[in-house]
């Protein structure tokens, strides 16, 4: 039996064959992956019909008394994936950091997924970087390793470039090339010997 190898904080790269609108060309950051199974964010994925400023509103985020920092407010809200669309995550920068509410996921990265994190951001007080998403990937058991077996997914290292950037169209292309991988050389046809 082969050993399990953990690719939580690696990146996901949806390969051609991976279709539909969640995952085609999709970057996931993954949170956690262990024997239970995995949870990720799809980074690269920007919701066509809400920004900051909409979450700010619908969570009533700002109070009297915050002063909201004005060009946080048109940051682009992304889709996390298909499971709980509505649920929001803040993948972000170890800077911030909020006991109890925060996970770390490495030196580098650290999840939280409450308002207080939306009100710093708002604030000017939050991570220096991140990214806002509705809703996660999961897996159950096995799946993502079958996935990957059955050329659904490659991964590679993730960086805090490559993960906040702000060139969001480019970053499936930007993430193959980590690997040395020129997508226009993939297919979507799995070869059979």
């Amino acid at each position: 039996m082969a050993k399990f190898t953990s690719l939580k904080g690696k990146l996901l790269i949806a390969m051609p064959n991976i279709q539909g609108d969640d995952f085609n060309r999709s970057v996931v950051y993954v949170c956690s992956h262990n024997a239970e199974g995995a949870m990720g964010l799809v980074i690269n994925k920007p919701a066509s019909d809400m920004i900051f400023a909409d979450l700010v509103e619908k969570l009533d985020v700002y109070s009297k008394g915050n002063l909201i920092d004005v060009g946080i407010l048109q940051s682009l809200i992304f889709k996390g994936g298909p499971v709980k669309k509505f649920q929001g995550f803040v993948l972000h920068s170890a800077d911030y950091f909020s006991p109890g509410e925060s996970l770390k996921i490495n030196k580098d990265f650290t999840l939280t997924a409450t308002v207080d994190v939306l009100r710093d951001i708002a604030k000017g007080q939050g991570p220096q970087r991140n990214r806002i998403v509705l809703g996660y990937a999961g897996w159950s058991p096995g799946q993502l390793e079958n996935e990957i077996m059955r050329n659904g997914w490659l991964h590679c290292e993730a960086s805090a470039d490559l993960v906040f950037s702000h060139n969001y169209g480019a970053m499936h292309g930007a993430a193959l090339n980590t690997l040395g991988v020129d997508p226009r050389m993939l297919s979507s046809e799995a070869g059979h010997a």
